[in-house]
């Protein structure tokens, strides 16, 4: 089974629907949204259980595998919310709990925006620096005129996501976009500051479990800005 359907890339969302094919052991920087319309999903935790399901909500940052997919199911990724991570449990690691808290999925289309002026200031301008390769956390600290613990602890606290993966999470982002654009995987690497199409590849595999070209051959983006 291969990945085949229409996806929707927004701020803040990512939605998917047709087929959902296996991947291999990741943990994406997402609150995951799973549900198949038709037969039933099999989903693998860390500890190698494997649990059948209709629906199911994965914590971000938690090691999960897609074992079977559907060939009519839907996809949501919702970018980090503290607030919906409180509200999910940062416990639910085992693929039982997902399955219940499919009950109660996290709504929005969008993480709320920074309280803090200088971290607010820091996520605008990042999305400008990834092309030109590593995005060191000092520079950008000192373009918002704070010290480097702070704003680590500020993308924590109130992103949900350290400065390191926010920041490649960011990166793959630009990918899809760019892909969604017209451009090729190789062209996207370079642009979104990947340093080739491997490195690409290893970021893709850790996070979705699957290569790049599995979810651009034969999906079918759309950005919404």
């Amino acid at each position: 089974m291969e990945w085949r359907g229409a996806a929707t890339l927004r701020p803040g969302r990512l939605r998917y629907a047709g087929a959902i094919a296996p991947a291999a052991e990741h943990a994406h920087h997402a609150v995951q949204i799973l549900v198949a319309n038709a037969g039933e999903l099999v989903l693998g935790d860390a500890d190698g259980t494997r649990l059948a399901c209709r629906s199911a909500v994965i914590p971000a940052n938690v090691a999960h595998s897609i074992v079977r997919g559907v060939e009519d199911g839907v996809l949501v990724l919702l970018a980090p919310l503290p607030a919906a991570a409180r509200r999910l449990g940062r416990a639910l690691s085992a693929v039982a709990s997902w399955t219940r808290a499919a009950a109660a999925p996290p709504g929005g289309d969008a993480p709320p925006a920074p309280r803090h002026p200088a971290l607010r200031e820091a996520v605008r301008i990042l999305p400008g620096l990834l092309r030109d390769g590593p995005v060191r956390l000092g520079a950008v600290a000192r373009a918002v005129h704070l010290s480097e613990g702070r704003l680590a602890h500020l993308f924590t606290e109130e992103v949900g996501l350290p400065f390191r993966p926010y920041v490649r999470w960011l990166r793959l982002q630009r990918v899809i976009e760019l892909v969604a654009d017209g451009a090729s995987l190789t062209d996207a690497a370079h642009e979104a500051g990947f340093a080739d199409g491997a490195h690409l590849s290893r970021a893709a595999r850790k996070i979705f479990g699957i290569a790049p070209s599995d979810f651009t051959r034969g999906v079918r983006w759309t950005v919404e800005t």
